[in-house]
């Protein structure tokens, strides 16, 4: 039986860990926390299973597996499929139109047919484009179901140092940026918010000139608000213009949004490639699965099953996922 070791127990390592004891291997996953929670570009994300939004400004990988990243995260967590609702105010039509003619997997929808599915939206935009497939996780229980199950097959996330003789597979993000010298870190700010007055569904995307919004339900009246894209490697504090920001296009959406309570505020850096695609790299006894940027939930699982076939071979009587890169 082949023993690996997974550094990093964000959405990367998790899914990679995850993978590996699906297919017979004998795993170990090490990260300082001692498990996830409270840090890291995974606790902080949005969790839009979005692959056909996404691909707007992504390229084809997104796309094609984050539609298989769909059935995957039903297999291990909460899945909300409702779709994704994208509008915009009619001074920005110009967006809304560029937006559809680079995706697709949409309807067009009428101010009417927008409150008919979110009736907290109203009727204050003319138009939008409904995403029927696109669903939701909730990124933190989605990280803990996926802890919780290794943990129940006797492989816990542990705060020590990999057993001698295992095979490294390293997911630790920017800390592994030494070795992968490519590796930048591009900065995104996000709130958690409470409106117990409002109810929304599904993820929302406000097109916006300046700085696009999505916000994305949790429940019980929680939602994340994000997300801006900084080039730029501080991730230790929210900037007054993106804070400002956010919650003008949140208080855009629905001017009650003004009376929301501020719950947490978030920045993180996430890894990224210069072509912002993720990569699975070998460098001697060392794996590398970095480089998710803004899509960790989308591409995970396919990075997951990468790294596994090249590290176990592939599966049996089954024909091999084609790489991200």
């Amino acid at each position: 039986m082949s023993r690996v070791a997974v550094l990093g127990a964000g959405v990367a390592g998790l899914c990679v860990a995850t993978e590996l004891a699906a297919r017979g291997a004998q795993v170990s996953l090490h990260d300082p926390a001692g498990g996830p929670g409270g840090h890291g570009c995974s606790w902080w994300a949005g969790g839009m299973l979005a692959p056909w939004c996404e691909y707007e400004n992504a390229e084809e990988p997104v796309l094609v597996h984050g539609q298989a990243a769909l059935g995957w995260w039903a297999e291990k967590t909460a899945v909300t499929t409702r779709g994704t609702m994208v509008v915009a105010h009619a001074r920005d039509r110009s967006d809304l139109d560029r937006f559809a003619r680079r995706t697709h997997g949409h309807s067009p929808v009428s101010d009417a047919e927008i409150a008919a599915l979110e009736p907290d939206l109203g009727t204050r935009f003319p138009a939008g484009l409904y995403f029927a497939d696109e669903a939701h996780l909730d990124p933190r229980r989605a990280l803990r179901d996926l802890a919780d199950s290794l943990a129940a097959r006797g492989m816990p996330v542990r705060d020590d140092a990999p057993p001698p003789g295992a095979r490294i597979v390293d997911c630790t993000g920017l800390a592994a940026r030494e070795a992968l010298p490519e590796l930048r870190g591009v900065k995104g700010e996000m709130l958690v918010i409470r409106a117990p007055e409002l109810t929304l569904s599904r993820p929302v995307r406000l097109l916006h000139p300046r700085i696009p919004l999505y916000i994305v339900p949790r429940g019980d009246g929680v939602y994340m608000l994000g997300a801006t894209m900084v080039e730029a490697e501080d991730r230790g504090r929210i900037s007054a213009r993106a804070m400002l920001e956010l919650l003008s296009a949140a208080y855009a959406l629905n001017p009650a949004f003004v009376e929301a309570e501020i719950l947490e505020i978030g920045t993180d850096l996430r890894p990224a490639f210069p072509d912002n695609l993720p990569r699975v790299t070998r460098q001697g006894d060392v794996t590398y699965v970095n480089g998710l940027y803004r899509h960790g939930y989308l591409l995970a699982p396919a990075m997951a099953q990468q790294a596994a076939e090249a590290l176990l071979g592939p599966r049996p009587v089954e024909t091999a996922d084609a790489a991200c890169h």
